[in-house]
């Protein structure tokens, strides 16, 4: 399940997919005293167009609708791996077993039948909101690796492919560097297993302190760490990266205080992003990861990309 920011609102979005606008005029003036906000589509097309850009906690969902009706509109909210775990409850005229039968087939959660009683419809609400929260809370998690508190690799990996397609798209500068810490093996063997697991806590800690708002620091694996640097020249996240090295290298550990770290960090860098495809990126970090280690450790090692296309080949 992928989040959108929309989604972390503190006022959960209701979207109301209904062509009567006598509906919408009765749940604004019914609902006004819900801790929601409540969002207007009246089209089937409307409302998916709506949910794709700012995802709601809940859709109400009217069946009997023009051009798509609502068992297409439900049909193609279950199919979208961004949509598919909202809550969907059909607020219809349609009463027939058949038509019941179909909706809950189709995936959605409640089935209200019009006209209807507001009371049990709030309180229906509310067991949908929860029920979103929840599945947004475990989703949080799943994304979250447990040891440093840092987006792991599988948020990574969705959220690096999402940010190449933006500055490939918009012509936007970007910057990656894959950050691994100096004979970490050592740590452990010497200081023992908690003791490691110190210095990768301290690690993802510098990273969020040296880290910009809009950096984004994650566990890869291990003890290598990537940062991912939107709408960042490449002189721009050499900066990020040696504040980084030398933030680390300054440390006194605790747990063996006469013993020092250091990390080596491969840069990858584009002022003006063109046709590279994102794993291109990643395996050219590792690469200068892998030099930094090879020219001594302790450094950062980048390669600037020309603007615009490049490695056409590999573009995707």
């Amino acid at each position: 399940m992928q989040i959108h920011a929309s989604q972390l609102n503190s006022r959960p979005q209701v979207l109301v997919i209904d062509d009567s606008p006598d509906v919408h005029r009765l749940l604004s003036a019914r609902l006004r005293s819900e801790d929601l906000d409540l969002i207007p589509a009246e089209s089937g097309r409307a409302g998916l167009d709506i949910a794709e850009k700012n995802p709601p906690s809940v859709v109400l969902l009217d069946l009997d609708m023009p051009e798509m009706d609502g068992f297409e509109v439900l049909r193609r909210l279950k199919d979208s791996p961004t949509l598919n775990n909202i809550p969907v409850i059909v607020l219809s005229g349609l009463q027939s077993p058949h038509d019941k039968v179909t909706a809950f087939d189709l995936g959605a959660m409640d089935y209200i039948c019009k006209p209807f009683d507001l009371t049990e419809l709030r309180v229906r609400i509310r067991a949908a909101v929860r029920l979103s929260n929840l599945l947004l809370m475990l989703s949080q998690r799943a994304q979250i690796d447990g040891l440093t508190g840092l987006y792991n690799r599988a948020h990574f990996d969705h959220r690096w492919r999402e940010e190449v397609a933006r500055a490939r798209r918009k012509r936007r500068p970007l910057a990656l560097a894959g950050i691994d810490c100096d004979h970490f093996k050592s740590i452990n063997d010497n200081y023992g297993h908690p003791a490691g697991d110190a210095v990768l806590q301290g690690l993802a800690a510098i990273l969020q302190r040296a880290c910009r708002e809009t950096d984004l620091p994650c566990r890869y694996g291990g003890e290598e760490f990537f940062l991912i640097m939107p709408d960042t020249t490449p002189d721009q996240a050499l900066a990020v990266c040696e504040r980084v090295r030398t933030m680390v290298q300054d440390v006194v550990w605790p747990r063996h205080p006469d013993r020092g770290l250091t990390v080596s960090i491969g840069l990858v860098g584009c002022a003006e992003v063109g046709a590279v495809n994102a794993q291109s990126w990643v395996e050219d970090a590792d690469k200068n990861l892998y030099a930094a280690k090879q020219q001594g450790r302790n450094r950062v090692v980048m390669t600037e990309l020309p603007s615009g296309g490049v490695r056409l080949a590999d573009a995707g």
